[in-house]
């Protein structure tokens, strides 16, 4: 993966194809001005929803592994780490523990943020960026990703905690403090997003969110996707910081 000689972002999420949605296109942004980016996956998401073909005795998880590696590889990421843990998924209950693992949400707090703590120490980063309190949608396992991430970033005493956001999720509009400008970097996020086939192909059954995300005509998708929106500290004389390195 490329070099870099700025400062640190860590970008902490549950699954693959979230940072393709919320935070390809500052990763993207933030490798090109030469910053080094590091993006960590809590689970493998092997609970998503494909059709896609599978070896026998081989889940979902090792496909949608892959899948983040190459969204990795085209957003400009220096290192991606995976804490793995299981996907605890979308259901009304959570799924029993798989042998030998734990399932995302049933994690102890002090453990799983100490893993998380353990790269952000690792990395000396200067931001962390992870989900919202409300999880975007509200996915368990989102919210469990903020908890994790803001206790992680205590931790390691990392300085800079944004949460990724949208400024129709819940009522987090009027706590948006960053808009960054990604449109010079959405083929990029586009990229990243195709990457993740067996969630975003309608052929293999996959999120028909995504698909659609990627069928939009090049206007809308620039419109909806042009900016990406985080919660974090204020910057005096700002009502909407650019940078989340806090420049």
């Amino acid at each position: 993966m490329p070099e870099a000689s700025g400062r640190t972002l860590v970008v902490f999420h549950a699954h693959p194809d979230d940072e393709a949605l919320l935070t390809a296109g500052t990763m993207a942004c933030a490798a090109t001005q030469g910053h080094r980016v590091v993006l960590v996956i809590a689970t493998d998401g092997e609970l998503g929803q494909t059709r896609v073909p599978l070896k026998p005795g081989i889940g979902l998880g090792p496909v949608r592994r892959s899948e983040v590696r190459e969204a990795a590889r085209l957003l400009g990421v220096h290192r991606l780490v995976h804490l793995g843990y299981a996907d605890s998924g979308a259901g009304r209950t959570v799924p029993a523990d798989p042998p030998g693992r734990t399932r995302f949400v049933r994690a102890p707090l002090p453990a799983a943020a100490g893993r998380l703590a353990a790269v952000l120490r690792e990395e000396r980063a200067e931001a962390l960026i992870t989900d919202d309190e409300g999880g975007g949608y509200g996915h368990r396992d989102h919210r469990w990703a903020h908890q994790v991430g803001v206790e992680a970033a205590r931790l390691a005493r990392t300085p800079r905690v944004l949460q990724a956001t949208m400024p129709f999720a819940y009522s987090s509009a009027r706590l948006i403090t960053h808009r960054v400008d990604v449109r010079p970097h959405l083929p990029a996020k586009q990229a990243a997003l195709r990457a993740h086939v067996s969630q975003s192909s309608p052929a293999e059954g996959g999120d028909r969110a995504l698909a659609r995300c990627l069928r939009l005509p090049r206007p809308i998708f620039r419109w909806l996707f042009g900016h990406e929106w985080f919660i974090g500290p204020r910057v005096p004389g700002r009502r909407l910081a650019r940078d989340p390195l806090g420049r």
